[in-house]
C-alpha cells in the first residue's frame, strides 16, 4: 500500500464537485448530462452511444496544473458498458495552451486528443467498454501526441454492479515519474525517459473523458505541490 500523505506539499486547488457552481471553471468538449444527486457529480453521454465516438466527450478544469503534482479524487461507476479516462499534463502543442483558439476544434472524439494538435497523458482507470475489457479489467496509462501505451496494471474497482462506494484515485506525477494508487493500492508506475514516447510533458489542464453509455460518479478533487524531501 502506498501512503502519499508525506509528499502532499501546498494545496492548488480543491473541489468537492458538489454543485454546479463548482464546475464553473470547467469546459465541455462535446455533449454530456452533468447532474449533482447526493452531493456528487454525475457524467453520462447526451447522445446515443450508437453515434460512436461522437457520443463522447471531455470534461476539462480550465486551470494549469505545474509539471509535478498529486492528483486524488473520488470516482464510482454506476452504471456500465463504457470507459472513464483521467487526461491530465495536457496543452497545446508548440507552446501553446490547451485552449488557444489556433488549435483545432475537439468535440470528443478520442483521435482529436491522442492525434490531434495538443499533448497529453491519459489515463484509462476504469475499462469496461470492449468485451475484451469486461474480461480482463487493467488500467492503461497512454502518452500522445501518438498513441503510445507505456504502462498497465490491473484494476481493482469492482464492476458497477458491485462497486458500492467511492474509490480513491491517487496520481503523482513527479519529475519523470508517474504513480497511481486506487485506496493506497499501487496500480501503475512508470519513468518516462523523455525520448521513447515523445518529450518530457510539463505543465497542463486535467479532464475527465467518458465513453458512453457509462455513468459515473466523482467528488472530493484535490491538486497538491509535490513536497520534496
Amino acid at each position: 500500500m502506498i501512503d502519499f500523505n508525506e509528499l502532499r506539499g501546498e494545496i492548488l486547488y480543491d473541489n468537492p464537485l458538489a454543485s454546479p457552481k463548482d464546475v464553473a471553471d470547467f469546459v465541455l468538449e462535446g455533449k454530456a448530462h452533468i447532474s449533482f444527486p447526493d452531493g456528487k457529480m454525475r457524467l453520462e453521454n447526451a447522445q446515443s452511444e450508437e453515434l460512436g465516438q461522437k457520443a463522447n466527450y471531455v470534461f476539462w478544469c480550465e486551470k494549469v496544473f505545474p509539471a509535478d503534482f498529486l492528483l486524488e479524487l473520488d470516482f464510482r461507476p454506476l452504471r456500465e458498458p463504457g470507459l472513464a479516462m483521467l487526461f491530465f499534463s495536457a496543452s497545446g502543442r508548440d507552446g501553446r495552451g490547451l485552449f488557444d483558439p489556433a488549435l483545432a476544434p475537439r468535440s470528443g472524439e478520442y483521435v482529436q486528443y491522442h492525434h490531434g494538435d495538443i499533448d497529453a497523458f491519459h489515463l484509462s482507470f476504469f475499462r469496461r467498454k470492449e468485451a475484451d475489457e469486461r474480461r480482463f479489467h487493467t488500467c492503461n496509462l497512454r502518452k500522445s501526441y501518438g498513441f503510445y501505451l507505456v504502462a498497465q496494471g490491473a484494476d481493482p474497482i469492482p464492476d458497477a454492479s458491485d462497486a458500492d462506494e467511492m474509490y480513491r484515485l491517487s496520481l503523482l506525477k513527479c519529475g519523470a515519474k508517474i504513480r497511481f494508487a486506487i485506496n493506497g493500492l499501487e496500480v501503475l508506475n512508470f519513468k518516462d525517459d523523455g525520448a521513447s514516447w515523445g518529450p518530457f510533458l510539463g505543465e497542463g489542464c486535467i479532464g475527465l473523458r467518458q465513453l458512453a453509455p457509462m455513468v459515473g460518479e466523482y467528488a472530493d478533487l484535490k491538486v497538491y505541490q509535490v513536497k520534496r524531501s
